[in-house]
């Protein structure tokens, strides 16, 4: 690794600085403080490494925030079990509906492309049933945002600053946003 390389990376996340969206962010907190308000229930969906993000968001949301938070990729038996018996793009969905989401619940979506007919089918298939149950959508997402931009109620894209680094500058951004929302309800 070069300096130049470690110079354009942060000079990148400068970047994102300036672009993201700050009444996106505005919009997720007030949804979030609702839901603590309420007592309802926050549920985040990610895969790879967006799903150990949505492990820690947990944490965070839980401790910090005082939300009830659940990831349903921090049960792995169930998780795979589902793939196993019923198909991947299933997994959240069943998930959902076993949990019984509704109108006083909400749906965090941590993921680099938000879904497409291709593509992170289980979120897709979440997001259509916790919409058809009511229940808030969030994503922070990067690329076009998505089928999780089309659906949201509050949508903080991660700008896309370099083709090479989406993924990377999304993933670290989903950790600055949910810190920044969860200490901005606490």
């Amino acid at each position: 690794m070069s300096r130049e390389y470690v110079d354009n990376y942060l000079a990148e996340t400068q970047e994102i600085v300036t672009k993201i969206s700050r009444d996106e962010i505005v919009k997720a907190a007030g949804i979030l403080k609702a839901l603590q308000e309420k007592k309802g229930r926050l549920f985040i969906l990610g895969v790879g490494g967006s799903a150990a993000n949505a492990s820690h968001a947990v944490n965070d949301f839980r401790k910090i925030g005082g939300i009830e938070a659940y990831a349903p990729t921090d049960n792995v038996s169930e998780l795979t079990a589902r793939t196993n018996d019923e198909g991947w793009e299933t997994t959240f969905c069943e998930w959902l509906k076993l949990s019984k989401i509704g109108k006083q619940d909400v749906v965090l979506v941590l993921s680099v492309g938000g879904g497409s007919k291709t593509t992170s089918l289980n979120i897709v298939n979440a997001l259509k049933l916790a919409k058809e149950q009511g229940a808030g959508i969030i994503s922070i997402v990067s690329r076009d945002g998505g089928y999780a931009k089309t659906v949201s109620d509050a949508c903080i894209l991660i700008p896309v600053v370099h083709e090479n680094r989406i993924t990377p500058h999304a993933e670290g951004w989903q950790g600055v946003i949910w810190h920044l929302l969860v200490n901005a309800i606490a």
